[in-house]
């Protein structure tokens, strides 16, 4: 049986979010003034999931609630949330495959729930989109701080809204062009989709072609300083990035490894 609960507000006439009483049962925090930034929790314990919508309400987030992985994309689509706190093991459609589908529709960030370590779970969760990860048992307020960091960086939709004013210049790297205002990467003239995690190593490596990033250093340049967590979490994504570069680590045309030290941009030969 699904289960989900989702937002029963609405925007007054003088802009203020009220509850809307016609609305579906729900529950989530109404706030007055500017819409609040919203969050799905996707997770089958119940309780855990509450846990954590409280943490985010806290936070002045509208949560939103899905224990099923079908429900948690029918959320997705309905709420358009800013960011998806979502569990890997659910009934129905397991977490990636959730995580799969969103990325064809949306850009929101992705934080992946796990309570299995194994490394190779980590690197499968990101391939598929998610921004960041956290292992079961963990702490609420961490999951919290991590959310905050990620939201700092605005999404492309709020960037488009912007008034026009002057955009950097395209980055020319060899075969590789990676347009830093309209977010788009190209080799050879293909194009290829990164995620915004990724595109964003991506744009601070080429940034500074001459200089070597430490693990630290693209963390706090991608998720800022307040960031914690697992640093290797850098060597991920710049797995994925080389492979949907048509990259590797033997050949390093676009991202070099710099042993003992970091990643720096590449040649692009």
């Amino acid at each position: 049986m699904r289960s989900a609960t989702c937002s029963g507000d609405r925007v007054g006439d003088d802009g203020q979010r009220v509850r809307d009483p016609s609305a579906h049962n729900g529950s989530v925090t109404v706030f007055a003034g500017p819409p609040a930034r919203r969050a799905l929790v996707v997770d089958d314990e119940q309780d855990l999931a509450r846990l954590v919508t409280g943490y985010l309400e806290r936070d002045g987030f509208e949560v939103h609630q899905a224990f099923d992985g079908p429900t948690a994309l029918e959320a997705a689509r309905a709420v358009d949330p800013d960011v998806i706190v979502l569990d890997l093991g659910l009934p129905g459609l397991d977490g990636l495959e959730v995580c799969r589908q969103v990325r064809t529709f949306s850009d929101c960030y992705i934080v992946m729930l796990t309570a299995r370590a194994e490394e190779v779970d980590t690197l499968i969760g990101l391939s598929v989109g998610a921004d960041d990860y956290l292992t079961k048992p963990f702490s609420p307020r961490e999951l919290a701080a991590r959310v905050r960091v990620l939201l700092r960086r605005p999404r492309r939709i709020a960037q488009a809204v912007r008034p026009a004013e002057p955009g950097p210049e395209p980055v020319a790297v060899g075969r590789l062009r990676i347009d830093l205002e309209g977010r788009e990467v190209h080799v050879d003239d293909d194009p290829v989709s990164l995620t915004r995690t990724e595109f964003d190593i991506l744009a601070a490596l080429a940034s500074r072609p001459r200089a070597v990033f430490t693990r630290r250093a693209l963390i706090e340049a991608v998720w800022g300083t307040g960031w914690v967590g697992d640093e290797h979490l850098v060597d991920v994504h710049v797995l994925h990035v080389r492979q949907k570069l048509g990259d590797s680590a033997a050949e390093q045309r676009f991202v070099r490894t710099v042993r003992g030290v970091g990643y720096r941009i590449g040649l692009g030969a």
